[in-house]
């Protein structure tokens, strides 16, 4: 289980919600992550989850309609 910066356990692990999502889903967004699970730091945890071994790809995005520009993270390989 990651800390945060006060060294204290994350609740029921950020990191558990973001690989359910990742395995139930065609990826989770920085938004959604925000939306869904209160995650402000998604690309941080994400950082995380690859160094305990995840292979989780980004890619990289543009809204059709707005252009703007986000990342979508996928769950990759034999975490899938």
């Amino acid at each position: 289980i990651g800390t945060n910066r006060k060294g204290k356990a994350m609740k029921k692990s950020q990191h558990q919600l973001i690989i359910n999502h990742l395995k139930s889903t065609k990826g989770i967004t920085v938004r959604e992550a925000m939306i869904d699970y209160s995650i402000s730091s998604l690309s941080k945890r994400i950082q995380e989850l690859r160094e305990q071994g995840f292979d989780i790809l980004s890619v990289k995005k543009k809204h059709p309609i707005t252009g703007q520009r986000y990342v979508r993270y996928i769950l990759e390989g034999d975490n899938a």
